[in-house]
């Protein structure tokens, strides 16, 4: 077979044989850490042989760890990424440098373990997860920056010793598997405080800060919350980058710091990175902050990580943007940043998943938009006529479509020059436009 013939069934492997909760939900789910600590034994413990710093939190933590990752590829280090889930292409889970993970790796890790893969039975993020540790263990990164996917106790991500824990935010999502309030989804995000490991939360919200605050002083885990330390104020935007104003307290860090993002929700991440990045650099002994390293990595984030799938501009007259807010608290922000902008008419192409209650979702949509209901390519997603029905219960008028691509399609032949097309609801959604 060709390498891509052997990359195509490699995939197939990891997609059909293995549980995927992005495409089944629940059922794919591990609630502890056996198969993967067992997997990584038998791997040679890949995961602590690199340095690395772990993210959790309910939105904004695949945009923290780009930034991160940004500036300290600027710094010049050589460094492993590990997101999820992934857009278009499997490879996007694991970069080095920006990066994807070559074919010829994935190929030969998953021929290379098929023993164990019937043996400990993984899923498919356990693998994924293996996979990663074990790449960047023979690039010999520099350091890694390890995004968890669901929760963090139980989290396959959640064997390493990293040098720093992230939390961004709790939001409610994932209720059925997480718990049904922000204390106990906090708890399960808490999960990757490790014993005397500084801990950055990204934001302090009153119904977790007790949680966060009980959690790090039971494991004597320095705590620092990035939403007391520095406030990021947008100053303006362009087709490629945003301005923000950064301060540390009443100190000016950034005038203007130019960042190659957009969205309504990256000062905040801004502020979590940059904290991260300010107690990274006091673990490394430095005595002063490089301001030009971050300079750099932030405004040429999208180059050094290939970033996608976040507010992501795919074109101009009519503007469309792809947005993978798919939560309560995500849209909501969404929603409030559409209606600040100026435009002639609003169309939205949407889906969802099914195993969701969207009626919290929904709320948050405005009725005066056009909207174009669409059913993404997995198991889980929602049929579009379903959706359809649900949303007009909200005021939410328009037609179902049987693919993403068929209801942009036709958002594109409605919409003028002047008028905006918003594409979300799910990372699946934006997954199959960008």
């Amino acid at each position: 077979m060709t390498l891509k013939e052997k990359y195509a069934a490699s995939l197939r492997f990891l997609y059909d044989e293995l549980p995927m909760y992005q495409r089944v939900g629940k059922t794919a789910f591990k609630n502890d850490l056996s198969n993967i600590i067992a997997f990584c034994q038998e791997l040679g413990q890949p995961q602590e042989k690199f340095p690395s710093i772990h993210l959790a939190g309910t939105n904004g933590k695949g945009s923290t760890a780009h930034l991160i990752s940004a500036v300290l590829q600027a710094k010049g280090y050589t460094v492993g990424l590990y997101t999820s889930p992934h857009y278009r292409d499997f490879r996007e889970r694991i970069k080095l440098n920006g990066q994807y993970i070559d074919q010829a790796s994935v190929i030969d890790f998953v021929a290379k373990h098929q023993a164990l893969f019937a043996r400990l039975q993984p899923s498919f993020f356990e693998a994924t997860v293996a996979m990663a540790f074990d790449y960047f263990a023979q690039q010999q990164v520099d350091f890694a920056v390890i995004e968890t996917g669901l929760g963090g106790r139980l989290d396959a991500t959640n064997v390493i010793r990293p040098l720093l824990s992230v939390i961004t935010n709790i939001s409610l999502d994932h209720q059925h598997i997480l718990g049904d309030t922000l204390p106990l989804i906090a708890k399960e995000k808490a999960g990757i405080i490790k014993e005397g490991i500084p801990v950055i939360i990204g934001e302090r919200q009153a119904a977790t800060t007790a949680v966060f605050t009980a959690t790090a002083a039971d494991k004597q885990a320095e705590l620092i919350f990035a939403s007391d330390a520095l406030t990021a104020t947008l100053l303006r935007e362009d087709a490629t980058h945003s301005y923000y104003k950064i301060q540390q307290g009443e100190q000016v860090l950034f005038p203007a710091l130019a960042v190659n993002l957009h969205g309504p929700f990256q000062a905040q991440n801004l502020c979590t990175a940059l904290q991260t990045i300010i107690t990274f650099e006091s673990l490394q002994g430095a005595t002063k902050l490089d301001l030009q390293q971050i300079e750099t990595g932030f405004a040429n984030l999208k180059t050094l990580t290939s970033y996608i799938g976040r507010w992501q501009v795919l074109q101009n007259q009519p503007r469309i943007v792809a947005d993978s807010a798919h939560n309560e608290a995500g849209l909501a922000i969404a929603m409030k940043k559409l209606a600040d902008l100026p435009y002639k008419q609003l169309h939205i192409v949407m889906g969802m998943v099914n195993d969701k209650s969207i009626a919290a979702l929904l709320q948050h949509f405005p009725s005066s938009a056009q909207y174009y209901f669409a059913k993404a390519d997995l198991p889980r997603a929602l049929a579009a006529t379903s959706l359809q029905e649900q949303a007009a219960a909200f005021g939410l008028q328009g037609q179902s479509y049987p693919s993403v691509k068929e209801a942009l399609a036709a958002a594109k032949r409605q919409a003028g020059v002047h008028d905006f097309i918003y594409v979300g609801g799910s990372s699946f959604v934006v997954g199959e436009v960008i």
